[in-house]
């Protein structure tokens, strides 16, 4: 019995993607914004609300909650300008060519926090695509995108690095 060969998922131009800086975007942090974003998701944490608190902490003023840092560098997206899994398009990984594969999904992240965000501080992100593998699941072949995203504040200090991987599927 003769084995068929399946074309790989992968192409050349995709491939070019590895090594690449995908998206590159800059925010300022604020603090009434960071307030409002803990409030909404129910993080009364006082070293967010109460500079007092934060001071008595080690820390030269209130600060911004860890998740927070990704929201800071986002740019706004009207409704129509999103894929249809609800991601502005133009943002990086999920830009990468892969037409055999136009189902996209987050496929996990893991995220290393170095520094506290304050008030002021400009956040730059910066992501590069690490790593682009096909792989056989339960339910078929996929391709695996790994990015990772570095933040730093304007200083030049790492404040975040987020490793995260996409899935696409035929």
């Amino acid at each position: 019995m003769t084995q068929v060969q399946e074309e790989p998922l992968i192409g050349d131009d995709a491939r070019a993607f590895i090594g690449k800086v995908t998206h590159e975007n800059s925010g300022i942090v604020v603090k009434k914004e960071f307030q409002r974003w803990a409030a909404a998701v129910k993080d009364r944490n006082p070293l967010y609300f109460d500079a007092d608190y934060a001071r008595a902490a080690g820390y030269r003023d209130v600060i911004a909650p860890p998740l927070y840092f990704q929201y800071v560098v986002l740019g706004v997206a009207d409704l129509d300008k999103l894929r249809p899994d609800g991601i502005p398009g133009g943002t990086g990984s999920g830009d990468i060519p892969l037409p055999k594969c136009p189902r996209r999904m987050a496929g996990g992240e893991d995220i290393t926090f170095y520094e506290p965000l304050y008030d002021g501080d400009v956040i730059t992100a910066v992501r590069t695509v690490t790593d682009i593998q096909e792989k056989k699941g339960r339910s078929g072949s996929f391709v695996l995108v790994t990015s990772t995203t570095t933040y730093t504040r304007q200083d030049g200090t790492v404040v975040a690095v987020n490793k995260a991987s996409m899935i696409a599927r035929p």
